[in-house]
């Protein structure tokens, strides 16, 4: 996908199927280790979908940023810019 915005419902979406979560329960706040109860491996593999799906590289320092979907979407939203 060759794109510099990235739909939050999509993202949504996708973030659900890798957790294998409704995708009701993936809301823009809910935090993904306290709410969802996702480990730092599952972290880690939401990193790896998201880097393939969108065709960028996301820094593994930031990976603790990545801590619901908002903060998933904003650092996809910059990737993108900085590939573009």
């Amino acid at each position: 996908m060759n794109t510099t915005t990235v739909d939050r419902e999509d993202l949504r979406t996708l973030v659900a199927e890798t957790l294998d979560l409704d995708v009701a329960e993936v809301t823009d706040t809910a935090d993904f280790v306290n709410e969802l109860d996702v480990d730092s491996l599952m972290a880690l593999e939401v990193m790896v979908v998201l880097e393939r799906r969108y065709a960028v590289k996301l820094d593994e320092k930031r990976l603790a940023e990545i801590t619901s979907l908002e903060n998933a979407h904003r650092l996809l939203t910059e990737a993108l810019e900085k590939k573009g």
